[in-house]
């Protein structure tokens, strides 16, 4: 932990801040809505900004301490399990409004989804679960450090390409999605440009 960081920013309790955040957040949003269904739509819109935002954070928190180590980074990088939870927080309140607007207005709900989209989210979702199931000391020593490694890193990147694939369809409804496309594949870079500078760096101890 870092001496120069109250203790509420760090371990658990940025987690459950963060989430209490995402709940006043939504609920705020579900609120202000003029109707229901509107509101169920922008807890969905704004979660999915959060989810990403907080998933990338939790994605290139290493890669961006190894190319630019300082205090914020390696805040960043011990923190990396908290925001990762917090950003499970923040997909399954976007997966509860999924699932209000389907009881809301169930046709409106299929004009938006369908087969693929059901068992792509599904795959992504269980990913989400175990690996913040295994986010816990107990679940992690049971499921041992090889299936532990295995499930966070295909889990990640399963994660990534979905939220690639999920804004890049949407640049042609509107250009502004070319920005959070723009975001996840900056962090595609940060890891590329991470893996590379480790390789050097092991060539030459070598």
């Amino acid at each position: 932990m870092l001496a120069n960081q109250p203790s509420f920013l760090n371990g658990w309790r940025l987690t459950a801040l963060i989430s209490a955040a995402l709940l006043a957040a939504a609920a705020t949003a579900a609120f202000m809505a003029p109707a229901p269904v509107d509101g169920a739509r922008s807890v969905i819109r704004l979660t999915a900004r959060t989810s990403v935002v907080l998933f990338l954070l939790a994605f290139t928190a290493s890669s961006l301490w190894l190319l630019a180590p300082s205090a914020a980074t390696q805040w960043l990088r011990q923190n990396r399990r908290y925001i990762g939870v917090s950003f499970a927080a923040s997909h399954f309140i976007h997966a509860g409004a999924i699932i209000a607007l389907s009881q809301l207005d169930y046709l409106v709900f299929m004009q938006l989804n369908n087969i693929v989209a059901f068992v792509a989210g599904g795959l992504a979702y269980l990913f989400i679960a175990l690996m913040t199931l295994t986010s816990f000391d107990r679940p992690a020593a049971l499921a041992g450090p090889r299936i532990w490694r295995w499930l966070h890193t295909a889990g990640a990147w399963y994660i990534w390409m979905s939220f690639a694939l999920n804004f890049g369809k949407r640049v042609v409804i509107s250009p502004v999605y070319w920005l959070p496309v723009g975001v996840v594949l900056l962090a595609l870079f940060i890891r590329i440009a991470a893996f590379r500078r480790k390789s050097a760096v092991i060539q030459q101890t070598a």
